[in-house]
């Protein structure tokens, strides 16, 4: 059994719901907070009534919430944010706010209690890449102004903070840079290009590709991406480091295998490029091998086969 007591903001989210399972199943005692505004109460349903496990709603860009865990935390770890792009398009003041405001108040919570503070960040700070793959030295190309800086400078603003309480403070911090993420619990309306395609081809509908459908991306299955973060927070490196899958796929490619594991007819539909969509995303992960000696496991086939069953298990059943 361990002795740590870890708050997981952003814990009913699809990432956070995940690590929480973790975190309880190796014995640690969670602090699960988040205020359900994306993330979901039966993602954590598996969860109720644990004696190691206790749910906190509660915005955390509101002050308060340290009387909440009063008893001693030893973790804080930040994952409270709105990652699908159509919700942080919708929610622009609130993305900048959970990520500023919301990020400090953790910072402040994690250094009152003596305790690690854990960053999730995000492939978005590279904004689209002239870097092919990305290293963490490069310091990005994102459009300060553009819609999706919410989002991207958002993430940007909190590595900074995180890294000012670091340096002015002594504060033990640990930064993780994710890369596209998938795999269960996912919300089939999310935006996300892997839910995109898995509904529609569930669905029968068109799969919609945005621009020519070459512009690429890597997917790390969760199961991966969740044992990358513990390996981070449990060692003794601050990071950034990239926790990603570094096999890179075009959006064609992606649909073309959504569509023969699914076994769907669906046609595929063309549309306008978003603004400011990167043409590439791809992670070095050096330092993770290196450093963690995390790599992933789980490749995209696999991967793909058990978001779509449990897609067609917990989200299309009764269809």
């Amino acid at each position: 059994m361990s002795n740590r007591r870890i708050l997981v903001a952003g814990g009913a989210g699809f990432l956070g719901s995940h690590l929480c399972d973790r975190l309880v199943e190796r014995g640690d005692h969670v602090i699960c907070v988040d205020d359900l505004s994306t993330g979901r109460s039966e993602n954590i349903a598996q969860l109720a009534g644990h004696d190691r496990f206790e749910f906190v709603e509660f915005d955390i860009v509101g002050s308060g919430l340290d009387a909440s865990v009063s008893d001693g935390v030893t973790d804080v770890m930040q994952l409270a944010s709105p990652a699908a792009p159509p919700e942080y398009l919708r929610r622009p003041l609130d993305t900048l706010a959970v990520n500023s405001t919301g990020t400090k108040h953790l910072l402040d919570i994690a250094e009152r209690h003596g305790a690690r503070f854990f960053l999730a960040s995000t492939s978005e700070v590279y904004g689209d890449p002239l870097v092919h793959p990305q290293v963490e030295e490069y310091w990005g190309n994102v459009n300060p102004i553009g819609e999706r800086s919410v989002y991207d400078e958002g993430k940007r603003f909190s590595e900074a903070l995180t890294m000012a309480y670091h340096r002015a403070n002594d504060l033990d911090v640990r930064i993780v840079r994710i890369f596209n993420t998938y795999g269960p619990r996912m919300q089939a309306n999310d935006g996300r290009v892997v839910t995109n395609f898995v509904s529609q081809a569930l669905n029968g509908d068109p799969l919609t590709i945005y621009g020519d459908g070459n512009q690429t991306r890597s997917f790390c299955y969760v199961a991966d991406e969740i044992e990358g973060f513990l390996r981070l927070l449990d060692g003794p490196h601050t990071g950034p480091i990239n926790i990603g899958n570094p096999n890179e796929f075009t959006m064609l490619e992606l649909a073309t295998l959504v569509l023969e594991l699914t076994g769907s007819g669906s046609a595929v539909e063309y549309r306008p490029l978003p603004s400011d969509d990167p043409k590439l995303r791809q992670p070095d992960i050096t330092r993770a091998r290196e450093l963690l000696g995390w790599s992933p496991e789980v490749q995209l086939r696999e991967g793909l086969g058990r978001t779509i069953d449990w897609f067609r298990s917990s989200v299309f059943a009764s269809d």
